[in-house]
C-alpha cells in the first residue's frame, strides 16, 4: 500500500553511450510499491535524453556544474526547492558527489534529504588511494600510483615499481590499457586534458572483470548486494550487456567491505578475479551505477531501498535476487519537438 508521494530529485539523465544512472535509478524508484514519487530531473545539458523522457522524469531543471562553483549549485538548488519541494536528492555522477556531500548538512536544514557517503569514505576509495585503503581494509588492489605528467610514468617503469602493460586512468572516468611508454604518454595527455590531474596510473592485473552492485546502512549492514559480470563491453569499457552470477564469494567479499568501511549510500565494485581465483579490487565507485535496473529486475530494488534510507525508515536487508537475469543495452531514436529542446535551452525549465 503506497502511503506518500514524495518529491525526488535526480542527475545523472545523460542516457547516451555511456550513460549516466539517472534513468535506471528513477525505473527502480517507479516500481515502488512503497511510495508515489514526482520525479525531477536535474539535467547539465540540453541534450541530455531524460528531460524529454516524459513517462520518467516529470519536470527539469537545468543545474550549474559543480566546477562552476558550490554557491551558485546551492542557490539553483534553492530556486528548485522553493518551486518543488524535495524531499529527496540523488546526485549521480562522481564528480558532484563530493560537492553534494558538502552540501548535506545545508541541504537537509531546508528538508532535502540525501544518503551519500561520508567525506572520509568518499575520499579514502579514491583512485589514487586505492593502495592505503586496500591495506587499511585487508583487501587486495593493484599497485597504483598518482602522476602530474608522463615523465613520472617512465620513472615509475625505470624504477621497477610499474611493468606494462598499464591503466592509465582519470580521477572520475576514463581509462585506458597503455602497453609501451608511447601509448602511456597518449593517454596521460588525453586524460588529463579532459579530466585534470592528477592522473593515476595502475598495474594492469590479468584476468575476469566482475562487478556488484551495493548500497550500505551506513552502521556496517549490508542492504543488498547483486554481483554481474559484463558480457558485452563498448569502446569505452561500458557494460552493454550483463548477467547476475551465483556467486557466494563476491557477496561475502562486498559484506565484509561494507563492514569494514561502515559505507553509507550506494556503490559499485569493480573487481578482476585472476585465474588464481583471487578478487583484485580496481575501484569503487560512490554511487548506484547504470545498470542498477539489473539489481531491481533481480528482485532487489535498490534505488527505493536508498530513498527509504534516506527519509530515516527502517529497511530490511534483502537476502536473495534471481540468478541469469541478463540485461541487454539498446538505443532508441526519441523524437521531441524543437519547442521543448528550446524551452530547456532558453528558461532552464521543462
Amino acid at each position: 500500500m503506497k502511503s506518500k508521494t514524495l518529491n525526488i530529485a535526480i542527475s545523472g539523465l545523460n542516457n547516451v553511450d555511456s550513460p549516466g544512472p539517472g534513468i535506471p535509478v528513477i525505473r527502480g524508484i517507479r516500481e515502488s510499491n512503497k511510495f508515489e514519487s514526482r520525479i525531477i530531473g536535474l539535467a547539465y545539458e540540453n541534450l541530455e535524453p531524460g528531460p524529454y523522457m516524459h513517462d520518467f522524469v516529470d519536470k527539469t531543471y537545468k543545474v550549474p556544474y559543480p566546477s562552476e562553483g558550490v554557491e551558485s549549485l546551492m542557490e539553483r538548488i534553492s530556486y528548485i526547492h522553493n518551486r518543488e519541494n524535495i524531499d529527496v536528492l540523488i546526485p549521480n555522477f562522481d564528480s558532484e558527489i563530493f560537492v553534494f556531500i558538502k552540501l548535506a548538512d545545508r541541504l537537509k536544514e531546508m528538508g532535502i534529504h540525501t544518503f551519500l557517503p561520508t567525506l572520509q569514505q568518499f575520499e579514502e576509495r579514491h583512485k589514487s588511494n586505492l593502495p592505503a585503503f586496500g591495506k587499511k581494509h585487508g583487501i587486495k588492489v593493484p599497485d597504483s600510483y598518482p602522476v602530474t605528467s608522463a615523465s613520472e610514468i617512465f620513472d615509475l617503469k625505470k624504477d621497477q615499481k610499474v611493468d606494462y602493460p598499464l591503466v592509465i586512468k582519470g580521477i572520475f572516468y576514463d581509462a585506458f590499457i597503455a602497453g609501451n611508454s608511447e601509448q602511456a604518454a597518449i593517454y596521460f595527455n588525453k586524460i588529463s586534458a579532459k579530466w585534470g590531474l592528477p592522473v593515476v596510473v595502475q598495474q594492469f592485473v590479468k584476468g575476469t572483470e566482475v562487478n556488484v552492485v551495493a548500497l550500505g546502512d551506513g552502521t556496517g549492514k549490508t542492504v543488498g548486494a547483486v554481483p554481474m559480470r559484463k558480457q558485452y563491453i563498448t569502446d569505452k569499457g561500458k557494460a552493454w550487456g550483463g548477467i547476475t552470477l551465483d556467486d557466494p564469494g563476491m557477496i561475502d567479499y562486498t559484506h565484509k567491505l561494507i563492514a569494514s568501511t561502515k559505507w553509507r549510500g550506494g556503490m559499485e565494485l569493480e573487481l578482476i578475479r585472476t585465474a588464481d581465483n583471487e578478487l583484485f579490487l580496481i575501484e569503487i565507485n560512490p554511487r548506484l551505477p547504470a545498470w542498477v535496473y539489473l539489481a531491481v529486475a533481480a528482485g532487489q530494488n535498490l534505488p527505493e531501498a536508498m530513498i527509504q534510507l534516506a527519509t530515516g525508515e527502517n529497511v530490511s536487508p534483502f537476502t536473495d535476487f534471481a540468478i541469469g537475469k541478463i540485461f541487454i543495452r539498446y538505443s532508441f531514436d526519441m523524437i521531441c519537438s524543437m519547442d521543448e529542446f528550446q524551452k530547456l535551452s532558453t528558461t532552464g525549465e521543462l
